[in-house]
């Protein structure tokens, strides 16, 4: 498994050398999933992302998945080659118990409780596991879910962090998270059975301040805690969220995954835009997708397939007892069609927006590469004198703090980092892609 070293040494996945689900760099992660595991240790944490990530596809079909040790190690940035921790964290993930209470499909409430991992065994350099039939089927669902940046993962240094993280992102759109007990918080952090956290002094100096303080310098969202009292005394909070303009180049959530399922080029080829093909797909699932799609196609005489299968997908048509004959949509009005060349209109714009953002993303990548290339060639000597020449030309404490973490690596300081090594090394990005504008 060909690996890269990242920042401070760090062993990374060399991602032209991963394959599948592992290539799209983030996880699906159902409302469900965010909120289990508080308990679970920073390693531990980044491990369960990983490890969902890898066998996310064949949730349902597959009884048993399977990785490389190595390039699991690799993808959580593991730099160490103790085979006992990899082990200690996947004993951990078994005996972790994951419990989820939420609403089923016919809007009935359901509870239930599992082992985060049914089995995990390392053999001959490869780790298989399995999930319980019943949280695989919640880790699955792909009408509620966040999208969890690996990339982004890497970057926290502290388990109570991202957790923070995982259970803030989700309702980035929503902007708040809404009011939580301080119990359930609590347990979300994994500090439930601990007396020392019952004070809300020190829960919030020891857990709540810096988490809050990890996810805003180091994700690609910023969020506020507030806090209801009675009386004197905390009793709910909540964190308003919003994009971390600095870092959101770092957010992936532009449709990648959904656009590397095989039924989305399906769509696309009927003439649905691509923003509507990335919500059929997240709201319904490819496979309920791919079944429609394959219904419709065998039916005779539909003059509007996108519309009838529409139609297919909100009604649930092809299932068992449907109709031999289900009713062709409605003609559209005049009305309706110029609001339909309005709508398309605005799509155009936002995958326009999306394509530039994407554009932007790939010319940053490929100077992120060229100049880790660049350092390599440099001996320890150069490369201290670089990092301190680097850090000498950055004004702000947030700009300067983030290179020390992250030196070459630093998506804040991207710009900076690049003008660098342009002035260093002239003609250094002169064969790559040319960088949009913002």
């Amino acid at each position: 498994m060909a690996e890269r070293q990242g920042r401070a040494g760090e062993r990374r996945a060399d991602p032209e050398q991963l394959s599948g689900a592992l290539r799209r760099g983030a996880v699906k992660k159902n409302v469900a999933a965010i909120h289990i595991g508080g308990k679970l240790t920073l390693l531990q944490r980044k491990l369960s992302n990983v490890l969902l990530l890898n066998a996310y596809d064949t949730l349902l079909s597959q009884a048993t998945h399977r990785i490389d040790a190595r390039t699991l190690a690799a993808m959580i940035g593991y730099n160490s080659n103790d085979i006992d921790s990899l082990r200690d964290a996947l004993r951990g993930l078994a005996e972790t118990v994951a419990e989820w209470d939420m609403l089923d499909d016919k809007g009935r409430q359901e509870w239930g409780v599992s082992a985060l991992l049914a089995h995990a065994r390392l053999r001959d350099g490869v780790c298989d596991y399995a999930y319980s039939p019943a949280l695989a089927e919640k880790l699955h669902d792909p009408r509620v879910f966040a999208l969890i940046n690996l990339d982004i993962q890497r970057r926290f240094t502290s388990g109570h962090g991202l957790a923070l993280y995982e259970n803030c992102y989700r309702f980035v759109r929503t902007g708040s998270t809404g009011w939580w007990p301080l119990d359930v918080f609590r347990r979300l952090m994994g500090v439930d059975d601990s007396e020392y956290y019952r004070s809300f002094k020190h829960l919030n100096a020891k857990v709540i301040k810096p988490a809050v303080e990890e996810v805003n310098r180091a994700s690609n969202i910023q969020v506020e805690p507030e806090f209801k009292r009675m009386g004197r005394a905390v009793k709910e909070l909540r964190f308003s969220i919003r994009e971390n303009p600095q870092l959101a180049m770092l957010d992936i959530d532009d449709g990648q995954a959904a656009r590397s399922q095989p039924v989305y080029e399906r769509l696309r080829a009927q003439g649905v835009s691509d923003r509507l093909a990335r919500q059929w797909i997240a709201e319904h699932g490819a496979e309920a997708v791919a079944e429609k799609l394959d219904w419709v196609a065998g039916r005779d005489g539909v003059r509007s397939p996108v519309g009838y299968l529409r139609a297919a997908l909100d009604n649930g048509w092809a299932g068992e007892g449907t109709p031999a004959e289900a009713p062709e949509p409605p003609e559209p009005s005049a009305a309706a069609r110029e609001a339909a060349k309005a709508r398309a209109a605005a799509r155009a714009r936002d995958e326009a927006e999306i394509d530039a953002r994407a554009a932007r993303r790939a010319a940053r990548v490929a100077r992120f590469g060229a100049v880790a290339e660049a350092t390599r060639k440099r001996n320890p000597t150069q490369r201290d004198a670089d990092r301190r020449l680097m850090l000498g030309r950055l004004t702000g404490e947030m700009e300067r703090e983030d290179f020390r973490r992250h030196g070459w690596e630093s998506a804040l300081n991207a710009r900076a980092i690049f003008a660098f090594w342009e002035e260093m090394q002239p003609g250094l990005f002169d064969d790559l892609p040319e960088m949009p504008p913002e």
